[in-house]
This record gives C-alpha cells, sequence and structure tokens, in this order.
C-alpha cells in the first residue's frame, strides 16, 4: 500500500529529477564543447580504392552568450586537428535566438571560420535563417545574404544550386550545394523554397561521384541513386531527444530525418545535430557536434 510518506518522497524525487534535468538542459547542454560524431558511409556507386574524409559544421546560430567568437574559435580548431581532407558548411551561421541572446555581426563569425584548414578546401551553404535574417531578402524574394558576402569576403565560396568539380590525388568527386529549401516566408507557417535541384545536378558533368549539401535534410526523398551522400543539418537532432525520439523536429518528416545516418533505398543520408539553438537556448539529449564523415567503397 502506498503510504503518505511514500508518496511525498516519490513526488519530490520526481520534482528534484525534473528541475535537475531543466537545470541540464537550459544551463550546462548548449554550452557543452562539441563532441566528434564520427561515420563511415560506404555508398554503393562509391569508386573502390578512393577514401574521402570530410568535417562537417552545421548550425553554428552565432549569438553571445550561447556561441561566443571565443567557443567558435575552439570549435575551429576541433575541426582543424582532425585532418580532413575537406571542409563543408552547412548553414545556419545566424543567430536565432533574439530573446535571449545577442547577434555576433557576420564579418566576426565569418572570420573564425576562415581558420579553419584542410587541403581541398572549406566550401558552404546557406540556412533559413541566414536567408530569414536579411529583411531586404525577404521582401525581395531572394539576394545576396549578409551572411554569404562576409563567408565569400573570407574566401569561402558559398553554393546556391551550383556544383564544383574537386580533384583528390588521382580521383575527382563533385560537392554540389543546394540553395535553401525554406529561404523566404510567405505566409503563416508557409515558404518558398529557392532550391533548384535538377538544375544543381545538371552542373555535374562527368561520371566522378557526387556529395550533396543541402541544409535541410527534407528534400532527401527526391535526391536520385546518383547522388552517393546527402549532408544537412537544420534539425539540431531535435534540440532535445528522449530515448532517441523529438517531439519537435522542424521537418515535414518528423522524426526520419531528426538525426544521423540514414539509409533508404541504398542511398545514405547524415543529418548533423548542429552546434547552436534556436528557439530556446536549450538541448537535452542531443548535445552539440561537429561531423568527421570517412567515405569509401563498400568491402567486398
Amino acid at each position: 500500500m502506498l503510504t503518505r510518506r511514500a508518496f511525498l518522497r516519490g513526488a519530490l524525487a520526481g520534482a528534484a529529477s525534473a528541475f535537475a534535468g531543466a537545470a541540464y538542459a537550459f544551463g550546462y547542454g548548449p554550452l557543452q564543447a562539441p563532441r566528434v560524431a564520427r561515420y563511415r558511409v560506404a555508398p554503393s556507386n562509391w569508386p573502390k580504392g578512393f577514401a574521402l574524409e570530410i568535417a562537417a559544421l552545421s548550425d553554428l546560430h552565432a549569438c553571445d552568450p550561447w556561441m561566443s567568437i571565443e567557443r567558435i574559435d575552439a570549435i575551429v580548431d576541433r575541426m582543424n586537428a582532425l585532418r580532413p581532407d575537406v571542409i563543408v558548411l552547412l548553414g545556419d551561421y545566424v543567430a536565432a535566438l533574439h530573446h535571449f541572446a545577442a547577434p555576433i555581426p557576420a564579418a566576426q563569425w565569418a572570420r573564425a571560420l576562415a581558420r579553419l584548414r584542410a587541403p581541398l578546401g572549406v566550401h558552404a551553404i546557406l540556412g533559413n535563417h541566414d536567408m530569414w535574417d536579411d529583411r531586404k531578402v525577404r521582401r525581395h524574394g531572394g539576394g545576396e545574404v549578409p551572411a554569404r558576402i562576409a563567408l565569400e569576403d573570407n574566401s569561402i565560396p558559398v553554393y546556391e544550386n551550383q556544383a564544383v568539380r574537386l580533384a583528390h590525388g588521382d580521383r575527382s568527386f563533385w560537392l554540389a550545394g543546394l540553395a535553401d529549401q525554406y529561404a523566404i516566408p510567405v505566409g503563416r507557417r508557409r515558404w518558398k523554397g529557392l532550391d533548384d535541384l535538377p538544375a544543381t545536378l545538371a552542373a555535374v558533368t562527368t561520371d566522378d561521384p557526387v556529395i550533396l549539401l543541402a541544409h535541410e535534410p527534407d528534400i532527401f526523398p527526391q535526391v536520385p541513386e546518383r547522388v552517393a551522400l546527402t549532408l544537412c543539418g537544420h534539425t539540431h537532432g531535435g534540440q532535445v531527444r528522449l530515448f532517441g525520439w523529438a517531439p519537435i523536429v522542424p521537418s515535414r518528416f518528423g522524426n526520419r530525418y531528426v538525426y544521423g545516418h540514414i539509409v533508404e533505398d541504398e542511398k545514405h543520408l547524415v543529418v548533423s545535430g548542429g552546434l547552436g539553438c534556436t528557439g530556446l537556448p536549450v538541448r537535452f539529449g542531443a548535445p552539440p557536434e561537429v561531423l568527421h564523415i570517412r567515405v569509401e567503397a563498400p568491402a567486398a
């Protein structure tokens, strides 16, 4: 029989546990040092004898105090220490916590990212917040945003429905960068995308393997088998995830593409948990991270 004393003890223990979880999620969670999420991906159409190492960063959301320049500098050092062949930036560099933080000017965070180093360079796409942050672009339905200008001023190319061929030893591959799928708000919870997947892939003019960079994973069902690997961010891994399930995911597919390495119809997708926060400065069960991915052919 449950006594009054036992009931009170249980209630107090539950309240203490909830308080501790909330304190962690709002205090330490967003500020913890990012982990390195490592993946080995073996697409069926990847050339034999060709190994490529990629480091990826997503959803920086630069702001004080949650993503300060000092913290970005530490993240850059961590990524450089991975010694990848190529580094890709998957969008959403600007702050998304305007009620809880002070945005950092684009020139400052872009200058910090300019210290990233890889033999095949650093390559970027934009995210929805990079577009939403510019009222002029929202009003005119497109245009160059400060995030793009700042990155390119620091010698980091930005791809919007474009592709570039990169040589790695005696092999080559394509990086294809998709413009944002939710770029322009056009009503309550409605957005116009600037993405053009057919045009992006039409820029690929050889049979070399293709790696697609897309901020949101929602494009994945439309990606053809020709693409060896798709890399995305945007979801923050749910930002709050309990036992692998996230109650809120900014994707029309819900938890289907919330996080990690996903294989569908022999197509490979990796979704980063990202670094910063949107909505509230909270992370629980979805720690901040950078990606380190090794791409190679399947074992014989």
